[in-house]
């Protein structure tokens, strides 16, 4: 495998006037020709093709045997051709080696390109720096600057003593120390962020604006506010400009708000591509935990679906759930896709059968 020598020199004065030279050599492992390239430039050339593509989100498995067979679906997967593959960060560091090593992997390994997840969840400025060094000695051109979610256990974020409080304070950090050499992403919300999807004390008074984001699940009436998404719009073209070449949004399940969010975001001078997070249904109690979690807004029809496949085994109502996630997921792509939005970034929750289920509905399927 290809290694790149340099040497650095740096000079040091002592107290008592000496001066004191060290000279240090750095490995950087080479990718093969025509990788290591930035996603932005990548997904530019496709947008400019106008023709549909993906890109895969992953994350690092629990276990070894997950991480092999991870590692195999890899190398099937790369065969569609994506984009990228998104490769997610647990919080605090707590999968940054497997992080990294799976990303390295994909790039050395494989042949597809990474978009490394980099979060500022229980993370100081060190373990930060040794993120970014260790992607740039292996040729990662790619990192997707987070804030991250609270660790497990614990209900709200708070920021670690030493380290960011937000991802825009990680974007300005990123571009002060490495220049432009790496590409970043950051993360954008149609629905508005979690943190401020609130009760909603009155219906009527909602805004037309308001009652397209409106979530009705079985803890309550949640919104957004239109105040509350106008501060979404300003800190997200904050984050673009001090650095953030493209977004990739939170999920959501109806393609005209995620429509209504690009436009909102070019009408507030935010012009970068916009990637749209599609969450593909693999399981009838990951869909459920999930858009509780994130307060999505899951339409109506779309729950009653779901809510009446038959359940007379679980192995049936598994397939049956995989089948109907194919379907929803086409759906949503066909729309995206007529509303001129080529890229599609699919979250195939480290499996294949859906995520081809749905290319294959696409005709976007290399078999």
């Amino acid at each position: 495998m290809p290694y790149k020598h340099t040497t650095k020199t740096s000079t040091t004065l002592h107290p008592d006037g000496r001066y004191e030279s060290k000279t240090v050599e750095e490995t950087t492992r080479v990718p093969a020709a025509g990788l290591g390239r930035k996603a932005i430039d990548i997904i530019n050339e496709k947008n400019a093709a106008k023709s549909p593509w993906v890109a895969f989100e992953y994350y690092p498995p629990r276990t070894e045997d997950g991480t092999r067979n991870l590692v195999k679906r890899f190398h099937k997967m790369n065969k569609q051709g994506p984009a990228y593959g998104d490769m997610t960060w647990g919080a605090g560091g707590s999968t940054s080696d497997l992080t990294l090593e799976l990303c390295t992997t994909m790039l050395h390994e494989v042949g597809m390109e990474p978009n490394m997840h980099l979060t500022c969840t229980n993370m100081e400025v060190a373990k930060i720096d040794a993120a970014l060094e260790g992607a740039k000695k292996v040729s990662i051109r790619n990192i997707v600057a987070l804030r991250g979610d609270p660790p497990h256990g614990q209900e709200k974020w708070e920021a670690t003593e030493g380290g960011f409080e937000c991802a825009l304070d990680l974007i300005k950090y990123i571009r002060k120390h490495h220049g432009d050499y790496f590409c970043v992403s950051t993360a954008g919300y149609p629905e508005g962020h979690p943190n401020v999807i609130l009760p909603v004390k009155d219906e009527s008074k909602l805004s037309e604006s308001e009652l397209t984001r409106v979530v009705r699940n079985s803890d309550g009436v949640f919104v957004c506010s239109d105040a509350d998404y106008e501060k979404e719009l300003k800190y997200l073209k904050d984050k673009v400009d001090a650095g953030a070449e493209f977004i990739i949004t939170q999920m959501f399940f109806e393609a005209k708000l995620f429509t209504k969010f690009v436009n909102d975001c070019r009408a507030y001078g935010i012009n970068c591509p916009i990637m749209p997070g599609i969450m593909l249904i693999q399981s009838f109690g990951g869909f459920k935990r999930m858009t509780s979690l994130c307060k999505s807004r899951v339409p109506a029809e779309l729950m009653a679906a779901i809510d009446a496949i038959p359940n007379n085994s679980k192995a049936e109502h598994d397939k049956l759930v995989k089948e109907f996630g194919i379907q929803q997921g086409a759906k949503i792509c066909r729309e995206l896709l007529a509303d001129g939005h080529y890229g599609l970034h699919l979250y195939s929750l480290n499996l294949e059968q859906v995520t081809y289920g749905v290319m294959k509905e696409l005709g976007l399927l290399t078999e």
